[in-house]
């Protein structure tokens, strides 16, 4: 078990980082915290699903990246993007922000919220500013004079996770890797820029044909291209930063809980996802649904009660009493390359060959690479 190193090693400590780095202090900010030499601009390259452990496996096909200095942070529980982008959109953890993982329950009314896709069953909908109320980074570097841009497709332009964890800043949207290319180097040329281009073609990738095969490593390759044509137009004083929200483990093992009746008793609600799941159960079957899953699961995956969740410091230093609800009564983190499927409740994922969202380290590490000009 790799436990996220929140407060000086993780994703949620990057954001902080980023703007001191631009001159913007961030109130708060202990002495042990990830420290960035100062720039004039960054470029923070946001490649989904490039873990560290899948990078470091591959250099041969990612040579520019592999040769660029840096070091490795933890991504967070879970694992997955909506937890890493809103710790990247707040600077805070799990914990505090909210998202605490990919499909949560919404206390009090028997309803699994698709925090990815942004829905609801039964045409209901959702406030982002509801959901995650904390203010972004976007918005705090806004006050400060900085010009936060982030060049990703236009599909995700205005989306109620972009609502919730990237208010305040520009949004640029762009297709091709060259438009994204060319975007992100027009916007670095204003002073005191702070553009984040985002790229999630490797993830896809993974989750389809898992990672390490024949189309993984040629998005990889597209990934290196991206990050050295890059750094190639970087303004001098700028810097760009690679990173990405979380690795990826291939199943070797899928085990569908529907099919397990001693698993499915005084089971509500199946949340989260294959590699990360909250069970909301039963009124009074907790402590039941705890040692079944405990028991059949023993050696597989790392299965706790939320609070003990909370106290190991999963979701960070400190859970919102807020959230807590949002947590599964019980929480079941596989090991090695268990999946958990549900495929009645998510049929797609089970059809996935790569899975993230666990707190192995071949999920948990990230890279956090650099270049100046």
């Amino acid at each position: 078990m790799l436990v996220p190193r929140y407060g000086g090693g993780s994703l949620s400590d990057l954001p902080g980082a980023l703007l001191a780095a631009l001159g913007v202090p961030e109130p708060g900010r202990p002495g042990d915290a990830l420290t960035l030499e100062p720039a004039d601009r960054v470029c923070l390259f946001l490649v989904d699903g490039l873990g560290a452990d899948l990078l470091e496996a591959h250099p041969e096909a990612a040579p520019f990246l592999s040769s660029l200095p840096g070091r490795t942070l933890t991504a967070g529980f879970p694992s997955t993007t909506v937890t890493s982008l809103c710790s990247l959109g707040t600077g805070l953890p799990p914990g505090e922000h909210g998202m605490l993982g990919m499909t949560l329950a919404v206390p009090g009314t028997g309803h699994l919220f698709n925090c990815l896709r942004w829905t609801l069953p039964g045409g209901l909908s959702m406030d982002p500013e509801q959901w995650q109320p904390a203010p972004t980074v976007h918005q705090r570097a806004v006050l400060a004079g900085v010009r936060p841009s982030y060049v990703a497709p236009a599909e995700f332009e205005g989306t109620g996770l972009t609502r919730a964890v990237h208010r305040g800043l520009r949004y640029l949207a762009a297709e091709t890797v060259d438009e994204r290319i060319a975007r992100a180097h027009e916007a670095l040329r204003e002073p005191r820029a702070h553009v984040t281009v985002y790229y999630g073609d490797l993830d896809t990738a993974g989750h389809l044909t898992g990672w390490g095969s024949a189309g993984w490593l040629s998005r990889l390759a597209v990934v290196d291209d991206m990050a050295r044509r890059l750094a190639e137009g970087l303004p001098p004083g700028s810097a760009l930063y690679v990173t990405a929200d979380h690795g990826m483990v291939n199943a070797t093992a899928k085990l569908d809980v529907e099919q397990e009746p001693e698993l499915m008793a005084g089971v509500a609600l199946i949340g989260g996802e294959a590699r990360a799941r909250h069970l909301y159960t039963e009124p009074g079957a907790a402590a039941d649904v705890l040692e079944a899953w405990a028991e059949t699961l023993r050696g597989r995956a790392w299965v706790v009660s939320r609070q003990e969740a909370v106290e190991s410091g999963w979701f960070g230093p400190r859970v919102r009493d807020a959230w807590l609800e949002r947590i599964g009564d019980v929480v079941a983190a596989p090991r090695d390359g268990l999946v958990l499927l549900a495929p009645s409740r998510h049929p797609v994922e089970a059809r996935f060959i790569g899975y993230h969202g666990s707190l192995t380290p071949a999920e948990q590490n990230v890279p956090l690479l650099e270049v100046r000009p």
